[in-house]
């Protein structure tokens, strides 16, 4: 299991009725924390005051949440809700039969609104036991243990490329985007062989079949 520092050590447990109660939650999610969710532990704070680093300029703290679950799956819209509620960057640890799973969101300040954050794209690992789950815990500041882990729990999905200098070759934001444009594409290739198989008509195919490749072109020039 990852062990921090005992001086990040928090280990409060937290009601998740508090995510759902007195919010403008629909009855649908709610059931969902209910359903789906046993118990949820924040066990860990990490941050210039609790460790040996130094203050980050986006990312404050980074805090450490356990979601135990009652079931291997977890909606991805609870994690958007706690997020969006807790005002610091979060790395959830969901646990279920003695395995774990880290999930872990690009969360970023809203534009709109002072003090809110938004979260554009959620990554995870498999499901693990206990012991392989390995996350580094790297960086001399906040801001950069927080990019590390989603460039760690990402893996692949990110572009991580390094110069001889140890630097990533392009911002962690700009990986992101990157992503996300490869997601969307991944998408519309996949809808589009599907209209292609499914269609009858030769002259639709033959347009059908001249968008599809066009968007694998863009989508091959992204890797």
């Amino acid at each position: 299991m990852l062990e921090f520092p005992s001086s990040t050590a928090y280990n409060r447990r937290i009601p998740k009725q508090k995510f759902y109660e007195n919010l403008s939650v629909t009855p649908e999610l709610k059931r969902v924390f209910i359903e789906q969710i046993s118990v949820i532990y924040w066990r860990n704070k990490i941050a210039a005051t609790t460790m040996n680093i130094g203050a980050g300029e986006t990312v404050t703290e980074l805090e450490v949440f356990e979601l135990r679950l009652n079931q291997k799956s977890l909606d991805t819209r609870v994690l958007q809700l706690i997020d969006r509620e807790i005002p610091y960057h979060i790395l959830f640890l969901l646990m279920y039969n003695d395995h774990y799973q880290a999930w872990i969101g690009y969360k970023e300040q809203s534009q709109a609104k002072q003090g809110r954050f938004k979260v554009n794209s959620y990554y995870h690992t498999d499901w693990v036991k206990p012991d392989q789950l390995n996350l580094r815990l790297d960086g001399l500041n906040v801001d950069t243990i927080y990019d590390n882990f989603i460039r760690q729990i990402a893996g692949e999905r990110l572009l991580t490329l390094k110069e001889s200098s140890g630097k990533y070759t392009i911002s962690l934001k700009e990986a992101i985007e990157c992503d996300e444009k490869r997601q969307k594409l991944m998408k519309q290739i996949a809808s589009l062989e599907l209209k292609v198989n499914n269609e009858k008509q030769f002259n639709v195919r033959v347009e059908l079949n001249a968008e599809l490749k066009k968007i694998k072109i863009e989508f091959n020039e992204l890797n």
